[in-house]
C-alpha cells in the first residue's frame, strides 16, 4: 500500500469514577453542551454510565467523551514512581491565563501546586486529571 487510508483522530475519551459528573464539569467550563448521556446500567453503580461533550457552532475542538472506569485511580501530578501518572490531558488555549484561571476554579478545578511554564498554568479537575490552560 503507498497511501494510508484516511483516518481523522475525532475525539477524545477520558475514564473517570464519574463520568457524567464529569462531563457536566466541562460543559460548564469550556461552555460547551453535553450533547449525549447514558445513565448506569442495570446492576452497575449509579456513577456508571457515559457523557459525550461536542463544541458548539463556531468553536473548535475534538469532541470529548466521559467513560466509567470501575478501576479508576486518581492521577498525580507531577508523576511520581510508583503512583498513578497522567496518560492524556488536554491543552486549552486562552486569551486571559488570570482570568481563565479563575474561571476554571470558580467551575471546580485546583490549581496544581506544581507550575513548569510561566504561559501555560496545570489545573486539576475533580476527577484529578491535569489538564493545561496556554497562552497560544
Amino acid at each position: 500500500m503507498n497511501q494510508p487510508p484516511r483516518m481523522d483522530a475525532t475525539s477524545v475519551t477520558i475514564g473517570a469514577p464519574a463520568p457524567r459528573d464529569l462531563a457536566a464539569f466541562y460543559a460548564r467550563l469550556l461552555g460547551w453542551p453535553v450533547t449525549a448521556e447514558e445513565p448506569a446500567q442495570p446492576g452497575f453503580p449509579p456513577e456508571d454510565g457515559w457523557a459525550q461533550l461536542r463544541p458548539p457552532p463556531g468553536k473548535i475542538g475534538p469532541t470529548l467523551n466521559f467513560e466509567y472506569e470501575a478501576q479508576f485511580t486518581r492521577p498525580v501530578w507531577p508523576s511520581e514512581p510508583g503512583k498513578q501518572h497522567i496518560t492524556e490531558h488536554l491543552d486549552i488555549a486562552v486569551d486571559d491565563l488570570p482570568a481563565a484561571v479563575a474561571w476554571a476554579t470558580e467551575a471546580g478545578a485546583t490549581l496544581a501546586g506544581h507550575q513548569p511554564q510561566e504561559s501555560v498554568r496545570v489545573m486539576i479537575d475533580p476527577a484529578g486529571h491535569p489538564f493545561c490552560l496556554f497562552l497560544p
